[in-house]
């Protein structure tokens, strides 16, 4: 499984313009709804915080991984998103969070999404893998990156 089958550059948004969690999730979750990937933006929006209550995704070191399993999602995907100033996502570390992976499931998914979690999460411990993305200068740049994981 190949994070770059989950992905693609219309999935990316360069410059979040939220500056909370759950405007993140909305705004993450709306590149979703565009690509048609999800066909209830609201019912998204409502598991994902259903999912953040449970316990946050923000990992630390400046990464967050909000994940929905749900049966308003048409297919396996990830959209990324960054912030270049930082967001406060209540992140296990306390700091801003300042790269995002939005993953969505369909509800009949089995372990998809935490194969596509388990490969990212060990990819995103690396400061180099980290800074290519904080530093990538175009959508272009993002895939390029995420597809030598």
């Amino acid at each position: 499984m190949e994070v770059n089958e989950f992905i693609n550059q219309n999935l990316i948004k360069m410059n979040l313009k939220s500056e909370d969690k759950e405007s993140v999730i909305k705004e993450m979750i709306e590149i979703m709804a565009e690509n048609e990937i999800i066909t209830d933006k609201d019912e998204v929006i409502k598991k994902a915080m259903e999912r953040e209550a449970k316990g946050t995704t923000g990992v630390g070191k400046g990464v967050a991984i909000p994940h929905v399993k749900s049966d308003a999602v048409k297919k396996p995907a990830v959209a990324f998103g960054r912030s270049k100033k930082g967001i406060d996502y209540g992140s296990m570390d306390e700091k801003p969070s300042y790269l995002f992976f939005l993953i969505t499931v369909p509800e009949e998914s089995h372990d998809e999404h935490l194969k596509l979690l388990a490969k990212l999460s060990r990819n995103l411990i690396h400061d180099d893998f980290r800074n290519s993305l904080l530093e990538a200068k175009d959508e272009e740049e993002v895939m390029s990156v995420l597809e030598n994981i």
